[in-house]
């Protein structure tokens, strides 16, 4: 009797295969607040994210957690919506940011808490004004945003993270641990034929058409599900 793939394994949502909550220190949205500012009384470490976070207390005293930029420091004032500070840190609208000013955290609609350029080193580039906020993104696709959308002007902190090589499997495996990812990635025609439908032969090959009808039975439904063409075009 096979075993299931991975695949099916983790659609039971089994523990191994969750993101423990436990490495998630905290969402990091913006405060719904408009005209404000607060102070960083701390940084701390996200094993969930590869962006540290910046606990900031409010003038209202509430402690809000949003994502660290570059250089930032405990002690240091943050604004928010405030037009006239175009500040690394500081939270404005697309509307009022300079053309060519790297933000990251940008909202997708407004009120909506960030999300784009979020991970740490990313930063997108502002293009142009008009109806819409044109934005260069990390990737480099460009996309139309609302001038009232908000953003963190600088570059988000955690930059470099990729430059240290892991070296060992073992820290490999402690970093992807709090993601949620399959990791590592095994192929199918490396295993054994009772584990995948590739597996098994005297040599790795699939040995049998690698697509697959779109009706195939779970368990058989791997490969090139309802290709169209395969091959080098």
């Amino acid at each position: 009797m096979g075993k299931r793939l991975i695949h099916q394994r983790r659609g039971s949502a089994n523990t191994p295969y969750l993101s423990p909550s436990f490495k998630h220190k905290a969402p990091s949205p913006y405060p719904a607040v408009e005209r404000t500012k607060g102070v960083i009384r701390d940084l701390i470490h996200n094993p969930g994210s590869s962006t540290p976070l910046a606990v900031v207390e409010m003038d209202n005293g509430d402690l809000v957690k949003m994502r660290a930029q570059e250089g930032a420091m405990v002690g240091q004032t943050v604004h928010f919506t405030d037009q006239s500070l175009v500040k690394p840190g500081n939270v404005i609208h697309l509307g009022s940011i300079p053309e060519g000013t790297p933000i990251y955290n940008i909202e997708s609609n407004p009120g909506d808490g960030g999300k784009l350029a979020r991970s740490g080193g990313n930063y997108a580039t502002i293009i142009s004004h008009g109806d819409y906020v044109i934005v260069k993104l990390p990737s480099g696709a460009q996309k139309k945003l609302h001038p009232q959308c908000r953003a963190t002007v600088g570059v988000a902190a955690g930059g470099g993270r990729n430059e240290k090589p892991f070296m060992k499997a073992g820290k490999k495996h402690h970093a992807m641990k709090p993601r949620g990812h399959v990791y590592p990635t095994v192929r199918g025609v490396a295993m054994n034929p009772v584990d995948h439908p590739h597996g098994g032969g005297a040599h790795q090959h699939v040995g049998k058409p690698s697509s697959v009808s779109r009706n195939a039975p779970p368990g058989r439904k791997v490969g090139n599900i309802a290709a169209r063409r395969t091959g080098k075009r």
